[in-house]
């Protein structure tokens, strides 16, 4: 098994390049729900991933619904801005999904709904609305893997 990133809808090709970059070397899957906002021959998209594409399990979708469809036994965390939990007061399993929202509007609050108990939040000051997508990624898988062990790494 191994733990997944999900990115609904994502908008900005550096950022998916960087998370498929950390899923190449965590050995995480990778889940992308359409539509995107760019390409995936994007030359910003490759940059970011620099030469690392072929090392990462990479799925699409045609919408959240095909997704859930497909992994209705899932465990999800949906990560937001205000989300009830901090992310390193949960208790993750291998095979869980980290679900991430689009940079400028985040998850849509109807998907939210459906899963309100599953929603976490990194804490942070009030200078800003966020964080950038893949440091928030980075962040919350590696308190993901550090609970499990680091399967598979060194």
């Amino acid at each position: 098994m191994a733990l997944n990133i999900v990115l609904h809808e994502p908008l900005i090709p550096a950022n998916t390049g960087n998370i498929a970059r950390t899923c190449a070397a965590t050995g995480t899957r990778l889940h992308l729900i359409e539509p995107l906002g760019f390409s995936t021959d994007d030359k910003y998209l490759k940059r970011a991933g620099l030469d690392y594409w072929h090392a990462v399990d990479i799925t699409y979708y045609s919408s959240f619904a095909d997704f859930a469809a497909k992994h209705p036994d899932g465990r999800l965390f949906f990560i937001e801005t205000n989300g009830d939990t901090y992310h390193s007061d949960a208790q993750y399993r291998d095979g869980d999904f980290f679900v991430f929202g689009k940079e400028t509007t985040g998850i849509p609050q109807e998907i939210i709904m459906q899963y309100s108990g599953q929603v976490i939040r990194i804490p942070m000051g009030d200078a800003t609305r966020s964080l950038n997508l893949s440091n928030t990624a980075a962040v919350v898988l590696y308190e993901a893997l550090r609970q499990v062990g680091y399967p598979n790494m060194k």
